[in-house]
């Protein structure tokens, strides 16, 4: 399965997500590999930082960041199981071919209108696929979510019938997200116990039981 994180608006948490959903598929065995399109180039950070840690290597982290994704990506897909791919924001050349390549897209979003917004443009990104991928699958996930909050319920209600619709898991707004960027780790690593890493393990099992492009046990 190839999963792409996109939205148009910048600062919606893809890379935290693109990483701790591939680290989540690393950890029940699966060959992962994910793709930096970002022209910024954060998951390779992390993964320079993970190195520098001298941590084990969960999953490979390639920088691809260019608009022939959706040519070099079916060969990268052989020898994986999950294709993780953490998109560009702005880049409409390098998010087409992020759609073309992908057999999901995630799109991210925070409890904001102004994020409803946003992701207006995307949506139009995404039509334009559909018409070359008709079995284009898409979802809006909800990140950065302070629980309990009236505007996060407005934002997960005004989601509720959308086309695409709305991933039942969403994901807090965690410190812990943060003290593991800055070692090149994951939530999970950081406490195993933590809400952050269950959800991140929910989210992970709620994809997988879309049954969504090639999934691998």
């Amino acid at each position: 399965m190839i999963v792409a994180l996109l939205n148009q608006k910048g600062g919606v948490g893809k890379t935290t997500l693109a990483l701790h959903l591939a680290g989540a598929w690393a950890a029940k065995g699966l060959r992962v590999t994910l793709i930096d399109a970002d022209p910024q180039g954060s998951a390779l950070d992390w993964s320079e930082r993970r190195g520098h840690e001298g941590l084990p290597r969960l999953f490979g982290v390639i920088g691809l960041a260019r608009d022939t994704l959706h040519r070099e990506v079916p060969e990268l897909a052989r020898s994986a199981d999950r294709i993780v791919i953490d998109g560009p924001p702005r880049v409409a050349g390098l998010m087409r071919s992020a759609l073309l390549a992908a057999d999901m897209v995630l799109i991210p979003v925070q409890p904001s209108p102004f994020d409803g917004w946003a992701s207006a443009e995307m949506l139009a990104l995404l039509g334009e696929a559909r018409v070359y991928r008709p079995d284009l699958a898409a979802r809006f996930v909800l990140n950065r979510c302070a629980a309990r909050t009236v505007i996060a319920r407005e934002t997960a209600e005004g989601l509720a019938d959308h086309d695409p619709p709305l991933l039942a898991t969403s994901i807090g707004q965690r410190v812990v997200f943060a003290q593991a960027a800055q070692t090149g780790r994951l939530a999970s690593e950081v406490d195993g116990d933590s809400t952050a890493a269950r959800e991140v393990a929910a989210l992970a099992e709620e994809i997988d039981r879309l049954g969504i492009g090639r999934i691998t046990p």
